[in-house]
């Protein structure tokens, strides 16, 4: 087995790297080592997988790499379904010596297009339902050698997965990776444009793990763990995987799309005692009448939300019908996981909490001036999980790595308590009448309001060319759209708002412009 990383948490989180160091020793073989190779590391639609199981499929996955004659380094693109199948290729790809780039399996052909060029990947990894969207393009890439595809019908152009899995190898010795290796790339997920690959060390992982994983959410072994966010997602990643892997708890895959329906049977059927979802799925699950503790989970003992910011009246609708709290909190693709948190029994509604051992945070002016209690500032954060940079970006690297801080385009303000709020992107704010407004603070007083199940909020110019809020609403069954619905709306913002933040228009939509991990994507309202 690699050498492993040390851990220690005396005077805050510190970690030991040895300089030959390869991540899958921490998350896989470890606990073959320990005597931990019966219990249960994955569940998903195929069936239940031990430790010693998965370890097998990660060397299999790993050889079948290697017997392809790839340079170290190799990307190899995985556009799959949250499956064993995922895990297994993550993960011998890093310890094997390649680089995995688990990609968004909800975008477009042009999307892939781009981002297979963009990575020069050498393999791609497909799942058969997702084929379609590759079908026209994987042809035309030069760098990419070899491409397989996961379940189903095994079409011409692609090998199948399964079968080159089972004549690889099942002994598989460690590449000889350092901390300080790029390990795995993932995509921003595009909600302010063009996504780009972050680039993150062997080092990350584990990083998160022992920080937010262990002394935020106190995940452990005994947990079995749901996460709606995909593993192609920072915060899904870490959910879904690397968490539970570092325990040596359980994961509960879902290869298909979270609706309120297929979560509450994951909860029924599996009893997970730690579920991660978004803002929207929430929302989107109290306002069914099916989702009630009597069709969940009894061991549920822990809910985090990420993504957006929750809004008070989701959190406290959830609280009151199942009884547990949502932790809230913020991360970011280049920060890998978050850090920012709320913390069991000590949840402030509408904060994303404080910070996350092992992370330090400051908040800036637009002079660079760090800022009091109470005032607007761009949030900047300092850990052992940052990207190293974002592949090919040189300029946009500069701009968001900056020494040992990094830039989120997060707008926050912190109370004197130290608890911070969120306002909104940094493209978000709203000037208005010469004063900043928070989108997110106008939309959780219109999601407030018992007709209005989402809505966003972005800045639009009057006649005079000054910049006002305008809301996107969605409306929840049986409320109507009308001129009387709009001034409702406008005077419970005033009543429960400054007035000047109220929208001075309103628009109903039936559905947000949202990336696949549930953000808004206000640019596109905004164009």
């Amino acid at each position: 087995m690699a050498n492993t990383a040390r851990v220690t948490y005396e005077g805050g989180l510190h970690i030991d790297y040895p300089r030959e160091y390869n991540a899958a020793a921490d998350f896989i073989d470890i606990h073959l080592s320990r005597g931990d190779g019966d219990r249960i590391a994955v569940i998903d639609a195929g069936g239940r997988y031990t430790y010693r199981e998965l370890a097998e499929q990660v060397n299999r996955a790993g050889n079948m790499l290697r017997d392809l004659g790839l340079p170290s380094e190799s990307r190899v693109f995985l556009c799959m379904l949250d499956t064993v199948e995922l895990v297994a290729m993550f993960w011998g790809a890093i310890k094997a010596g390649y680089v995995p780039i688990p990609v968004n399996t909800l975008l477009t052909t042009h999307d892939y297009d781009y981002m297979l060029s963009d990575s020069r990947a050498r393999v791609a990894v497909i799942s058969a339902p997702l084929w379609d969207r590759f079908d026209s393009i994987v042809a035309d890439k030069p760098e990419l050698k070899d491409v397989f595809v996961s379940g189903g019908e095994t079409p011409a152009a692609a090998r199948s997965l399964a079968v080159a899995m089972s004549n690889a190898g099942a002994e598989l010795d460690y590449a000889p990776t350092t901390c300080d290796d790029v390990a795995f790339w993932l995509y921003t997920s595009g909600s302010t444009g063009a996504p780009k690959g972050a680039m993150h060390l062997q080092r990350d992982l584990i990083y998160t793990a022992a920080s937010y994983g262990t002394q935020v959410l106190e995940i452990c072994a005994d947990d079995v763990v749901f996460s709606a966010a995909k593993l192609f997602f920072a915060y899904g990643l870490g959910n879904g995987m690397t968490f539970p892997l570092y325990v040596g708890a359980t994961a509960v895959l879902l290869d298909g799309r979270p609706t309120p329906e297929s979560v509450m049977d994951i909860l029924k059927t599996h009893q997970p005692s730690i579920f991660y979802g978004v803002p929207t799925l929430y929302g989107a699950m109290l306002a069914d009448e099916n989702v009630t503790p009597a069709n969940g989970s009894s061991r549920l003992r822990r809910c985090v939300s990420a993504g957006e910011a929750l809004p008070k009246a989701v959190a406290e609708g959830w609280f009151d019908r199942f009884g547990v709290e949502i932790l809230d909190g913020i991360g970011t693709t280049e920060i890998l996981h978050i850090f920012l948190s709320n913390r069991a029994g000590e949840v402030r509604h509408e904060t994303s909490g404080v910070a996350v051992p092992g992370y330090a945070l400051r908040l800036e002016d637009d002079d660079g001036r760090e800022c009091g209690v109470d005032e607007v500032g761009e949030l900047l954060v300092s850990g052992g999980s940052v990207a190293v940079a974002y592949w090919n970006q040189r300029e946009r690297s500069i701009a968001t790595f900056q020494g040992p801080w990094t830039r989120t385009g997060d707008k926050y303000t912190v109370d004197a308590d130290g608890y911070y709020h969120y306002c909104g992107r940094t493209d978000d704010m709203l000037k208005v009448s010469g004063i900043w407004v928070s989108p997110f603070e106008v939309e959780s007083a219109l999601i407030s309001h018992e007709a209005v199940v989402e809505a966003a909020v972005v800045g639009q110019e009057d006649d005079a060319k000054l910049v006002k809020p305008k809301a996107f609403v969605v409306l929840g069954v049986g409320a109507d759209g009308d001129a009387a619905m709009v001034e409702t709306l406008k005077n419970h913002v005033k009543a429960t708002l400054a007035p000047y933040k109220y929208p001075r228009w309103v628009e109903f939509v039936d559905e947000l412009p949202k990336t696949a991990t549930g953000k808004i994507q206000r640019f596109k309202l905004r164009t």
